[in-house]
């Protein structure tokens, strides 16, 4: 059975009353190949395919984004006393390279560090639950273009079969982050160590550290991206690992500004639940504390929709980066994932 990047066929004009997508100009045209589209088309296409499937992703969202959703927010699982530790050693490293320990530094060493921390605490989650509703969107987008509504069952069995190249390239995405992550402290590092050295003022050290940090930021972007698309494709396709980070960088390659603003527009959203919940949350609180019994539910449930639109946006940026069509099988459109997966027998059984 031939894969999705084997398909030669075109899009079919699907039926109204079982496809209820809505038609525009900007999104899925009849009787063309699937075509790029730009952020703003792919943020519509994404509330389309929303609206289309939307008790299929609703479910996801519940049963596997909102609890790390919450166990993220809430940090129930992080030892301050740890964090406090990491922190003054991050800041010692700072302090050593000569660069001054202004509030901004200290604010995102303590930042840094809470991250670190919480990430260490929640792989178990981000290996079983974000993992797998990761696969479930993409499932669940790739049944949408084949005009087909998100089965449970189907899903567990193409689950079973693709789960240990998911993990992989995962286990690869993990290491290739925290890769840059360790690069980009050693660069602060050695650029301190380096205008210490010649003889340059702390104050001024500051700035050539400011600008390496905006060109990291720029290139971590992008390595978010690859890593992000490198997930979807180890669902649909038969390539994990190493093999599907770089079939992640070609395939993006001439749509990487897509990539960051999708990219740029989902760290905003979080970012701002995340201040939200910190705010109203873990700071405040009215009389007795009770605001905190509605605000903190809801905080997690936007946090959880915003999670859940951009693992849908990167599906959706996949599909758009490359020509993809539908298998057919007796006249009827056919999931790639199903096709890979599951044999003519099996469907026709079922």
């Amino acid at each position: 059975m031939e894969t999705s990047s084997e398909n030669k066929g075109r899009y079919e004009e699907p039926d109204p009353q079982n496809f209820e997508l809505e038609r525009s100009d900007h999104s899925i045209r009849s009787d063309q190949q699937f075509r790029s589209m730009n952020a703003l088309e792919i943020l519509r296409e994404t509330v389309r395919i929303l609206r289309y499937n939307l008790m299929g992703f609703m479910a996801i969202a519940a049963l596997l984004v909102c609890p790390v959703s919450a166990v993220l927010l809430t940090n129930v699982l992080v030892d301050q006393s740890i964090v406090k530790r990491v922190t003054v050693r991050l800041l010692l490293v700072v302090k050593s390279s000569g660069l001054p320990l202004r509030p901004f530094i200290k604010q995102s060493c303590q930042k840094f560090s809470e991250m670190a921390i919480s990430t260490a605490m929640c792989f178990p989650l981000y290996i079983t639950l974000s993992l797998l509703s990761k696969a479930a969107v993409v499932y669940s987008v790739d049944c949408t273009y084949s005009r087909k509504k998100f089965n449970a069952s189907k899903f567990f069995v193409i689950v079973t079969k693709i789960w240990r190249r998911v993990v992989s390239t995962y286990l690869w995405v993990c290491m290739v982050v925290v890769g840059c992550l360790t690069l980009f402290l050693l660069l602060i590092v050695l650029v301190g160590s380096l205008f210490s050295i010649i003889g340059f003022p702390s104050d001024v050290i500051v700035y050539p550290a400011i600008v390496v940090g905006l060109i990291f930021s720029i290139t971590f972007a992008n390595v978010i991206i690859v890593c992000n698309i490198a997930i979807v494709i180890s669902v649909l396709e038969d390539v994990s690992g190493p093999q599907a980070l770089l079939r992640s960088g070609v395939l993006i390659r001439g749509q990487t500004q897509v990539g960051l603003l999708i990219f740029l527009g989902s760290t905003i959203g979080m970012a701002f639940v995340e201040g939200l919940f910190e705010h109203r949350v873990k700071t405040l609180s009215y009389g007795d504390g009770s605001s905190r019994i509605w605000e903190g539910p809801l905080l997690v449930l936007m946090y959880s929709f915003v999670v859940l639109i951009d693992s849908m946006m990167s599906a959706v940026y996949y599909f758009s980066c490359r020509s993809y069509s539908m298998e057919t099988s007796n006249g009827e459109c056919r999931s790639v994932l199903e096709a890979m997966t599951i044999s003519p027998r099996t469907m026709d059984g079922q």
